[in-house]
């Protein structure tokens, strides 16, 4: 860095750091990076901010952050973070309805999931695995129709 840019940015430094050269380089260099680091916190903060309106909104009606998440994932609705808090501070009624139209989803969804883990996948589209007993599958089955 040339000496009028150092001068320039070390403008409002204290003591010689911000007449000396030397000094006002190494406090100018270490202000950088100090500003480029603050500028992705700036980001991550208010993200964290966005999550906590978003759950403080999601628990007024009876629903976690994370359900409303992937329930949203599910529901192919795509309103970032940021949307999310804006709704939930401001327009109560709509928020409302996202969580209405997310919460059947979501359970389905799981349950699908839980299922398809558990190796329950012929039972779904109607066919009885091999390991379960004549009994069970006169009893599963017929219940079913």
């Amino acid at each position: 860095m040339n000496k009028k840019l150092v001068k320039k940015f070390a403008k409002g430094f204290r003591g010689r750091a911000k007449n000396c050269v030397r000094i006002a380089r190494n406090r100018v260099e270490k202000a950088l990076q100090h500003s480029y680091r603050g500028r992705k916190q700036k980001k991550r903060d208010a993200r964290e901010a966005w999550i906590m309106q978003v759950n403080a909104g999601c628990t007024q009606y009876g629903v976690s952050y994370n359900t409303l998440i992937s329930g949203m994932k599910v529901a192919n609705i795509e309103l970032n973070r940021k949307m999310l808090a804006e709704l939930a501070q401001n327009e109560p009624l709509s928020f409302q309805s996202i969580i209405a139209h997310v919460k059947p989803q979501v359970k389905p969804a799981r349950t699908a999931r839980m299922l398809e883990e558990a190796g329950y996948i012929g039972m779904r589209l109607g066919n009885p695995p091999d390991s379960m007993s004549e009994e069970t599958k006169d009893r599963v089955y017929t219940a079913e129709r």
